[in-house]
């Protein structure tokens, strides 16, 4: 059976939830100096930079982007197979910043789990924080975004 294909945001709800996002980024982070904004491979990384750009602009402030590649930190690599890794790119120290995880959708919690595992070998952080477009709710362990651009309840067999 085909799958159905759902437009969750359009584009003009895409640009104003990431603004908001930019906008709640910037409240909640006191200084903006130790910001760092690390997305998660792939589509995490495309979000990460859109919202770095944003910061950017409504703040006249350079905001490093990373990018994470947690392939071999997951904890289903039985399940889905081994993948050729991509390559984490994070060109900044971390210790000591503020951490953005940027993700598209959290759903189980189980990206996440392995992308802090991950973002921690590379630095100890003061502080790491979640953002995620999309929030499904599911959740298989005790992970919550920090902001979230759309709560989008689904079933636990929706893709």
């Amino acid at each position: 059976m085909p799958t159905q294909t759902i437009e969750i945001l359009s584009a003009e709800e895409l640009r104003r939830t990431v603004n908001r996002l930019a906008s709640q980024v910037i409240e909640q982070v006191n200084d903006l100096s130790k910001l760092a904004l690390v997305g998660i491979y792939t589509r995490g990384v495309p979000l990460a930079e859109l919202l770095g750009s944003q910061i950017e602009t409504l703040e006249q402030v350079s905001v490093p982007v990373g990018a994470l590649d947690i392939t071999f930190y997951r904890d289903d690599l039985d399940q889905i197979g081994i993948r050729t890794p991509a390559k984490t790119n994070i060109p900044f120290d971390l210790d000591r910043k503020i951490v953005v995880l940027v993700d598209d959708v959290i759903y189980r919690g189980r990206t996440i789990r392995a992308a802090l595992n991950a973002v921690l070998e590379y630095g100890r952080p003061q502080t790491i924080k979640l953002l995620v477009l999309v929030d499904r709710g599911h959740r298989e362990l005790p992970i919550s975004p920090d902001f979230t651009g759309k709560l989008l309840p689904t079933s636990a067999e929706e893709q």
